[in-house]
């Protein structure tokens, strides 16, 4: 069994395509043990209670030091004893700690061909604005093991998706996800739940 720890930050539209997959049966041997949130507010904690997946809300601003943030929620990953953890629009960057204890065992989905519009600032709509700033015909979204960067992890699966003239930053993002995100997330899961994930020089070998 491939335990998950699904992290979020919004309405969880990722963590219902991973859902939707186990329902149908498609994930066999995944299962998600706990959703953790960085904030009450998000509606992804709705999603989990329908399916009767613990919820946990850790948000830096309860804490005093960035230290207590990182050991609480390093805490909640190890008691739940997951394998994977996954950020599916998780806002917030990961404690060193954390990053280091799951090396290759974080992954995160990117709403862009990575190395194009990635990196710090780039998040939600403001990616898909700076891509229509491009001027780009094609864009789509990365799933990429998590490092010490931000969104320079090595690469598990891509997806392209075409812009169209009269795209908005809200129509290329609903796209994006409903082509892309939505369909290659549950996909490295369950590549990686097969064992079929291989990382060597920061490069991903698909078996």
């Amino acid at each position: 069994m491939l335990k998950l720890a699904v992290l979020v930050s919004g309405g969880g539209t990722n963590l219902q395509a991973i859902l939707d997959q186990i329902d149908k049966g498609t994930l066999p041997g995944v299962s998600v043990e706990v959703v953790i949130s960085s904030s009450k507010k998000a509606y992804a904690l709705e999603r989990a209670k329908n399916y009767n997946i613990p919820t946990v809300v850790i948000s830096k601003k309860d804490y005093n030091t960035p230290e207590q943030f990182a050991e609480a929620l390093y805490s909640r990953l190890v008691g739940y004893q997951v394998d994977l953890i996954v950020l599916a629009g998780y806002l917030l960057i990961l404690p060193l700690k954390i990053i280091k204890h799951y090396k290759n065992r974080i992954i995160n989905v990117h709403p862009s061909l990575i190395p194009s519009f990635c990196g710090d600032g780039y998040y939600g709509l403001k990616v898909h604005e700076a891509a229509l700033s491009r001027g780009v015909k094609l864009t789509g979204a990365t799933v990429h093991f998590v490092d010490e960067g931000t969104d320079t992890g090595p690469i598990i699966l891509q997806k392209a998706v075409p812009v169209k003239s009269d795209d908005t930053p809200e129509t290329l993002q609903k796209r994006v996800m409903e082509e892309a995100e939505w369909i290659i997330l549950p996909e490295a899961v369950k590549l990686i739940s097969e064992n079929r994930v291989r990382v060597e020089d920061n490069i991903v070998t698909i078996l």
